[in-house]
């Protein structure tokens, strides 16, 4: 491959592996979101990361001395080879842009190779990836959870009936702590930390009464609720009492999607992240302002929120119903 070579200095070549994944690492703590970037978030770029490493490894290319022909390359290698959706190859490149912006401030190299390396345009309707349950598959959905006032059931149920009425994320809950509950007056919310912003998201009476009494459920069976206890906790004899992780989140989702046999229909599969795309589809749907649904799912950018809204106005409003057949 050819093109023209960045200019580097002389302490890459003896810099090792681990010494430039640890340069990056310090950046990416330092730099990303302002310097207050999230674990899960330093673990993805650091991941990325060595995924490109392998590939420049495999193609006796040092990372330091690519050109952008080679970048172009290893984008070509991500569409034909590996098949990635534009948006996962819009991910590694980016790890691989800031990971050169890493070099440039230790002063490694004097220009960026990655910048203007693009992925791929994305050939898809944006709504595509937007599952949701219809309201009378909610129902279906929670009547699958036992009521034997068990601790497990009551953590399901409270755990599965947020994320789908309030639209929270799977690392939202999975970082809450007791600290995290907020009241306003007769009112109860919980702060969730999300991709770049922090908020509250208020819960329903009856919502409240249900976190409630799962907490109770736990202090009556021992445990010493401090302001650092994980909201939600694992169950299992492996695990128990440890952090729910977002991996078990999504299991119990799963779990319950199964049973009730809503997780595959005809032409949708449903995850943890579809009870999101629920509560914000009918949320709109059932008369909520989009400036509200915003809000309560976390949003940056209203025409993100839109998409639910769009989602409902194709079937609703298709102008094909107006034909007089």
């Amino acid at each position: 491959m050819t093109g023209i070579p960045i200019t580097v200095s002389s302490r890459s070549q003896v810099l090792s592996h681990a010494e430039f994944v640890a340069i990056f690492a310090d950046f990416l703590r330092t730099d990303t979101a302002n310097g207050n970037a999230s674990t899960d978030t330093i673990r993805t770029y650091l991941s990325q990361i060595q995924q490109y490493f392998s590939w420049c490894q495999q193609n006796q290319i040092h990372p330091i001395q690519v050109t952008r022909r080679h970048l172009k390359e290893y984008r070509r290698w991500m569409i034909e080879e590996k098949s990635y959706k534009s948006t996962t190859i819009a991910l590694k490149l980016a790890t691989v842009r800031r990971f050169y912006q890493a070099a440039m401030e230790e002063g490694i190299l004097q220009s960026n190779p990655a910048i203007g390396i693009k992925p791929p345009q994305e050939k898809r309707d944006p709504a595509e990836n937007i599952t949701y349950l219809e309201q009378d598959e909610v129902q279906i959905l929670l009547d699958a959870i036992s009521d034997d006032h068990s601790l497990k059931s009551k953590r399901d149920r409270v755990l599965i009936e947020i994320m789908i009425r309030e639209g929270t994320r799977t690392v939202e809950l999975h970082r809450a702590n007791i600290s995290d509950i907020v009241r306003r007056g007769h009112n109860i919310g919980i702060r969730v930390e999300g991709k770049r912003s922090i908020r509250v998201v208020p819960l329903t009476p009856y919502l409240a009464e249900s976190l409630q009494d799962y907490l109770t459920s736990r202090r009556e069976n021992g445990e010493i609720l401090n302001p650092n206890t994980p909201l939600f906790i694992a169950v299992g004899n492996r695990a128990k009492g440890k952090r729910l992780s977002r991996c078990g989140i999504r299991r119990i989702v799963d779990k319950y999607l199964l049973a009730s046999q809503l997780k595959h229909t005809p032409g949708r599969t449903l995850s943890a992240h579809s009870l999101r795309h629920t509560a914000g589809t009918l949320a709109l749907r059932n008369g909520a302002d989009l400036r509200q649904v915003q809000d309560l799912l976390g949003h940056a950018d209203p025409r993100t929120t839109a998409i639910y809204a769009h989602v409902g106005d194709r079937w609703v409003n298709n102008p094909a119903l107006n034909w007089d057949v």
